[in-house]
């Protein structure tokens, strides 16, 4: 077997530094998951990939680089539906990126696999997400190229024996894939630990109104025990991620599991903590997608203006405050993550992208929210469900002037403004400009002030 300093996947050389210290070395790290998994010689840990969007393509990449080199001691693969193509303007500039890059050239022809780039460049073949991925390119993120990977297209090969099963999917299709993986495992002794990647959630409003996450959608529709399956969020971007830019997150659920899988993620440039909380931070992931919509059409609208979108920032993360209380009983425990989450995805997200676009014309919501070269844009859905879970009656809290009882929406302004322009469509992008010079808008303190003082906590709006 190779030197651990010298990782290997299928055949091309990968350089990941080693973890020393207290954290061990790469081997170490996988031989004490194995033995936490009772793995014994010749049984591999098996993990996969479920849906292979950035995020999901390249944690299983980085896991890949890192591990892939103790292939009897591991076995990591990625899941994606089949057939879906790549057209043929993602074709040329796939082509253009592979051409820039020495080393990803150098690695298709040694692999015999750069002539169907040139016939799909000329348009002499169509080719397709999945085989495209196993020589390391990412349909939604052509433009960074990650390792090759071993890519399945049948779902019951994927998961039937996986140890750790990698949700990467978005939320609104975490319940269809896994119900289907549910058949899978009924003839298991052992069920599989799942780390869910997905930030956004669903709203339940029967019997009574309630956030439904990713993870919870796991449990319902397998009976994976929650003890088994965690959350893995932060504030990352996942090309800059695999180009080593520096990043942390929290890996968030049940003891048992949440430590050890912190220290086999970790890496120098990766540092993964570990949290008890793992329904709220889970929620948190899917708030900021909302308001990063909005920021991304400010910046839009007013050039760039830093005065318009500090004066945007300022009211959405007094909103998040506000909706931070009527979710959990001890806030302030989630305001660095959520507001460094919420930083990042204004920068570079996808959310502030489609924002963007939207205002400038460059698409439009007949579009719907699954764009080409970006995926899923959860935080439309995050939109709606945060927006009908805050308008019921059942949850009202009193006004600030003691005058009467009002839903929590009426005091999300910015909230009530993207459900109008996203969901409704019954005002334009400016909307949001003129919400922001609305004269009768409260002071953002204010909003602060009144989830600080008042009773608004509402701890059947998530049930842990």
């Amino acid at each position: 077997m190779k030197g651990s300093d010298e990782l290997v996947s299928d055949g091309d050389l990968h350089t990941n530094g080693l973890i020393q210290g207290t954290n061990g070395s790469l081997e170490d790290k996988l031989d004490e998951l194995r033995l936490l998994f009772g793995k014994t010689e010749g049984d591999p840990l098996r993990i996969v990939g479920v849906g292979a969007g950035a995020w999901g393509s390249v944690f299983a990449a980085m896991l890949q680089d890192s591990y892939g080199s103790f292939r009897d001691k591991i076995q990591i693969r990625i899941w994606r539906r089949p057939g879906k193509s790549v057209d043929r303007a993602t074709a040329e500039h796939l082509f253009e990126v592979i051409n820039s890059r020495e080393d990803v050239l150098r690695r298709l022809i040694r692999r015999c696999a750069y002539l169907k780039y040139v016939e799909g460049r000329l348009g002499d073949r169509v080719l397709y997400a999945d085989e495209i991925l196993k020589d390391g390119f990412c349909l939604n993120m052509v433009d960074t190229p990650i390792c090759p990977l071993k890519v399945v297209t049948n779902l019951q090969e994927a998961v039937w024996d996986a140890d750790i099963v990698i949700n990467g999917l978005p939320s609104t299709e975490t319940w269809e894939v896994f119900e289907e993986i549910s058949k899978y495992l009924k003839e298991r002794v052992n069920v599989p630990v799942v780390i869910s990647l997905a930030k956004g959630i669903e709203a339940e409003l029967e019997p009574e109104p309630r956030i439904v996450t990713p993870t919870q959608m796991i449990n319902r529709a397998t009976g994976i025990p929650m003890e088994n399956i965690l959350y893995l969020g932060g504030p990352n971007i996942a090309s800059e991620i695999y180009n080593k830019e520096y990043a942390n997150a929290r890996i968030c659920g049940a003891e048992k599991w949440r430590k050890p899988l912190a220290k086999f993620l970790r890496q120098p440039h990766f540092i993964v903590w570990d949290n008890g909380d793992l329904v709220t931070h889970e929620v948190m992931g899917g708030l900021k997608n909302v308001y990063a919509i909005g920021a991304g059409m400010v910046a839009a609208l007013t050039n760039e203006s830093a005065t318009s979108k500090s004066v945007y920032f300022a009211h959405c993360t007094s909103e998040m405050i506000f909706i931070t209380h009527l979710l959990a009983e001890e806030p302030e425990r989630l305001a660095g993550p959520l507001l460094a989450d919420t930083y990042v995805t204004l920068l570079k997200g996808r959310n502030a992208w489609y924002g963007q676009k939207l205002a400038k014309g460059e698409i439009n919501l007949d579009m719907g929210d699954s764009i080409k070269g970006k995926g899923m844009i959860q935080g439309v859905s995050a939109v709606k469900a945060f927006y009908e879970l805050l308008s019921q009656s059942c949850l009202n809290i009193l006004h600030p002037d003691g005058s009467k009882h009002i839903a929590p929406v009426e005091l999300c302004p910015i909230l009530q403004t993207l459900y109008k322009i996203l969901i409704l469509r019954e005002i334009s992008c400016e909307g949001i400009l003129q919400a922001l010079r609305d004269e009768t808008m409260n002071d953002p303190r204010e909003r602060i002030l009144i989830a600080q003082r008042y009773a608004v906590y509402r701890p059947s709006l998530l049930i842990k």
